[in-house]
């Protein structure tokens, strides 16, 4: 590895933390309970539970709090104290460079899809036909949201499909479309080209954002990946509402993307929340390129925390 010195953890003491473990906490709770209320009474949200059933990252886990890599957690700091990516230091506890270099392989895969679609012109002319193109001649039974009933007729899903043709980016919104769908995309995502596809403007790549944020833990910090969660939230309702299910009983009024004016309110709002993934984006990559500096450091030079602890394990 290059010879870069290890850069010296910076210390929080023990209220300070606290007060941020408390703050996040507080934040999230409003996101987690609605979803373990839904669950414990056996319900599903369309909207609401995309991230948690399509993301994978449980209520528990996001309301779990890390500082990020390279800073002390003084005082009495026990809950981390056993958690295989710590090791302890004089005063506390942080993240070990060892954990932190066996997350390379991610830290270079969501490196390089973040830094491609930062490079690229967002695109503005999708719509959200994703969700079109997931019902687009689909038997009403078979319907993902089978609770929740078309707003439109299965004609006018078709005929906006042929008029206006998907132009989807994004390998894992492409991969739900209904069979009969697949050839009216303007392009053919793949896993292998997702890196040289994706683009900012793409509602899908913004919410990835809350996946590649959580990857990272816990070396990057809990406030990131709640702030990557909050946009990829916000994204996921402007998805719905241009959606063709009618889910105003939720409190979603549609955006009608089968007329041109729903299309340009669409396109508006897309604009506005392709600004703020924006901003997430370069503070993950500000965060992903520190994370690979650390990792360069210096084989041999004094690590905060010494040895792994879940080296060997």
């Amino acid at each position: 590895m290059p010879n870069v010195p290890v850069t010296p953890p910076r210390v929080l003491a023990e209220p300070d933390w606290r007060a941020r473990q408390a703050a996040h906490e507080e934040r999230v709770t409003a996101w987690t309970a609605g979803r373990q209320n839904r669950q414990v009474r056996g319900r599903r949200h369309p909207v609401e539970d995309f991230l948690w059933e399509y993301y994978w990252l449980r209520p528990g886990q996001l309301r779990q709090w890390h500082p990020g890599h390279g800073v002390v957690l003084a005082g009495d700091a026990a809950p981390w104290a056993t958690h295989p990516a710590y090791g302890p230091v004089p005063g506390g506890v942080t993240t070990t460079l060892a954990a932190l270099r066996r997350r390379l392989p991610v830290v270079a895969v969501v490196s390089a899809i973040l830094r491609g679609t930062a490079a690229r012109r967002p695109r503005y002319d999708c719509f959200g036909l994703h969700e079109w193109a997931m019902v687009y001649r689909v038997p009403a039974e078979a319907l993902r949201h089978d609770g929740y009933p078309l707003r439109v007729s299965p004609a006018t899903v078709v005929n906006l499909l042929q008029d206006v043709r998907p132009r989807c980016t994004h390998v894992d919104a492409y991969r739900f479309f209904a069979a009969e769908a697949v050839h009216l995309n303007t392009v053919h995502p793949t896993r292998a080209s997702q890196a040289d596809l994706e683009q900012p403007g793409c509602l899908h790549a913004g919410m990835d954002l809350y996946k590649w944020a959580f990857q990272l833990r816990p070396f990057v910090s809990s406030e990131l990946v709640a702030d990557s969660f909050e946009v990829a939230r916000d994204l996921r309702h402007l998805d719905m509402r241009a959606a063709p299910y009618d889910l105003r009983a939720l409190g979603f009024e549609p955006i009608r993307i089968e007329t041109a004016q729903g299309r340009a309110e669409f396109a508006q709002q897309q604009q506005e929340l392709t600004g703020r993934a924006a901003s997430l984006r370069e503070r993950l990559l500000t965060a992903v390129a520190d994370l690979a500096e650390s990792a360069s450091a210096t084989p041999g030079t004094p690590v905060p925390g010494g040895p792994d602890p879940a080296a060997g394990r």
